[in-house]
């Protein structure tokens, strides 16, 4: 590539301002290492989300959450839950029942076959953020784990945003 078509791609690349430039090299990011993880999950027919809402429900096993508390667990909105709860329940991997003191509230509980998937997945999931991010050392992990924290936070629903394990890593919680 000559110089000044270098000086043409640079010019071309400006953004309107640091904030977006900051927030699209986040969704860049987000991109490709999503690719990845999508591999894995594609093998076994399930999506990231759903894997993530099984990992959550073997969290509490034996217990159950309403749907509401499994959403707001989740890593990101989940707009339809009821179907991604249907498609996990048409495969065996999770039940559903109403709960007895409130009929409008509907209990989650991970399956036996739901257990047995996490934990088959375990290894994949693993190599899978070695892959995507083990090149980065213990400290710079954790320094980028606070900055995400740190940009999230004004935006986060304060009635729920402790319930997801992230942000109580980042205060000094367990997660």
């Amino acid at each position: 590539m000559t110089a000044a078509a270098v000086r043409a791609a640079s010019q071309a690349a400006k953004f309107d301002s640091l904030e977006q430039e900051a927030y699209l090299q986040l969704w860049r990011t987000y991109d490709r290492l999503r690719e990845l993880d999508e591999q894995v999950f594609a093998t076994f027919a399930i999506s990231a989300q759903q894997y993530n809402a099984l990992r959550i429900l073997r969290s509490v096993r034996p217990g159950s959450l309403s749907t509401s508390a499994l959403g707001a667990r989740l890593v990101s909105r989940a707009p339809d839950m009821t179907r991604l709860l249907d498609r996990l329940e048409e495969q065996g991997l999770v039940s559903r029942q109403r709960s007895a003191e409130n009929r409008r509230v509907v209990d989650v509980t991970i399956t036996r076959a739901g257990v047995a998937l996490v934990a088959k997945l375990a290894a994949d999931v693993r190599r899978c953020g070695r892959q995507q991010l083990g090149h980065l050392s213990h400290d710079t992990l954790q320094s980028l784990i606070a900055i995400l924290a740190q940009a999230r936070a004004p935006h986060e629903d304060r009635s729920t945003a402790d319930l997801w394990p992230g942000n109580q890593r980042v205060r000094g919680g367990e997660s």
